[in-house]
């Protein structure tokens, strides 16, 4: 803008850039809706604008391209069942040949669990982008899953060497893994440290009701020194520095020395922003085959050795089977965030208001009654969901082959799960 100019020309000129900025966004609008109508449906009006702009037009169809490629990618996809099989195969054989399995766990291995993903169809992330609310619920309800107890089992048995954890829900460490073997890269909400000495509390809530995004101050002060205690929790823009329960040391050491990375229910958005956990430093033949199960897109299916489109539990119980292992069932009496967790003192037992882990019961009949209401309270809901699905499925098979001779899709969005599946609370973690 010329410096000549009076500053009544300054106005003006900005009033006009405003105004056909404007004018473009307009214009913008009515060819996008133009172009979402057939060619014979649309008016003379809107055939002239697509003739009179073909720049703005072209702009549209990029753009209504990477659209439609961004929804393709946040479908959730079951492959047909004889595909699964035979990929299950693959994956029996990847595992009994490797040498040193690690395994990257995400939001996707805790939904039989009823806790959320942040990026499918239902999950925390999507429902917040289209300004729907995330209904409030308790994570204390929530055990482990097939998953948890199947990847234990196969640690207990030397075939999985170490397990890297995205999620903060503690249930890795609930199905009995041993600490050693595990690194919960993003906290875990059942643990407090202190800022002081550095010494490690585990509680038998959530101890994040307080905190949040650079507030991670508790409330409650360390046994040990007095100190004030903070969360383990890593949020979106943060970087983790506590030691444990992170654990990226043991997450590095893993990473360097596997031979196989077999990767469950992530969406992988944030693992492959760690290059570090793929030993990018290795020349690419000898980096780590890459093994995923996921029912969405992820970054990493182009590097992928095999990718699977399954719910993690379908797959670990096929994979568990094949391998001759059987999946141990959630025993809450062998539950180790009991033995490890530390009572509050008499002055803290109001500092917070979640609501505490069932206690397991003393009496051996009652907690196996216990233990089978809750596998059977997930299995039933697992099965619930499959009914509907394969209901649905039947239903529109029915419908297509009315009309197209038997041709199926075996895409399946979230409209055909259980709507209650993700029905959990938004509690601001990473994926």
């Amino acid at each position: 803008m010329s410096q000549g100019w009076s500053r009544s020309d300054r106005k003006e000129a900005d009033r006009l850039m405003r105004r056909r900025k404007l004018e473009e966004k307009t214009r913008r609008q009515q060819i996008r809706q133009a172009l979402q109508k057939a060619g014979g449906d649309r008016s003379l009006a809107e055939k002239a604008l697509i003739t009179a702009w073909p720049c703005l037009v072209n702009s549209e169809e990029v753009r209504s391209a990477r659209r439609d490629a961004v929804r393709k990618k946040m479908e959730e996809r079951v492959e047909p069942m004889e595909e699964i099989r035979a990929k299950v195969e693959m994956l029996v054989e990847a595992v009994r040949m490797a040498k040193y399995l690690v395994v990257y766990t995400g939001a996707g291995v805790s939904t039989a669990a009823s806790i959320p993903d942040y990026r499918g169809p239902n999950g925390v992330w999507t429902l917040l982008k289209k300004g729907q609310a995330v209904s409030a619920g308790e994570l204390s309800d929530a055990n482990p899953t097939i998953t948890h107890m199947a990847l234990a089992k196969m640690h207990a048995e030397g075939l999985v060497q170490h397990i890297v954890s995205q999620n903060c829900d503690g249930l890795h460490l609930r199905s009995g893994l041993s600490r050693t073997a595990l690194s919960e890269l993003h906290g875990n909400m059942y643990i407090e440290v202190c800022t002081d000495c550095g010494h490690e509390i585990v509680r038998l809530f959530d101890v994040t009701e307080k905190t949040g995004l650079r507030r991670h101050i508790t409330g409650r002060m360390c046994p040990t020194c007095s100190s004030q205690l903070r969360d383990t929790i890593v949020h979106f823009g943060e970087k983790g520095a506590l030691e444990q329960p992170l654990n990226w040391a043991g997450a590095l050491r893993a990473a360097r020395r596997a031979d196989t990375i077999l990767c469950l229910g992530s969406s992988l958005k944030v693992l492959k922003k760690y290059p570090s956990l793929w030993g990018m430093e290795r020349v690419r033949g000898k980096r780590a085959k890459l093994y995923i199960v996921n029912l969405q897109w992820t970054p990493k299916d182009g590097a992928a050795v095999l990718k699977v489109s399954a719910r993690c539990d379908d797959i670990m119980i096929m994979l568990m089977k094949q391998l001759g292992l059987e999946i141990p069932p959630y025993n809450r009496g062998q539950d180790q965030i009991f033995h490890l967790a530390t009572p509050l003192r008499p002055d803290e037992l109001h500092s917070h208001s979640r609501r505490l882990l069932k206690q397991p019961s003393h009496d051996v009949s009652g907690q196996r009654e216990e233990d089978r209401r809750s596998q059977s309270k997930n299995s039933t809901r697992t099965l619930r969901s499959e009914t509907k699905a394969k209901s649905e499925k039947l239903e529109v098979e029915s419908r297509r082959n009315e009309r197209e001779g038997g041709v199926y899709s075996s895409l399946i969005t979230q409209r055909t799960l259980d709507p209650g599946w993700f029905d959990v609370p938004l509690w601001g973690r990473q994926v």
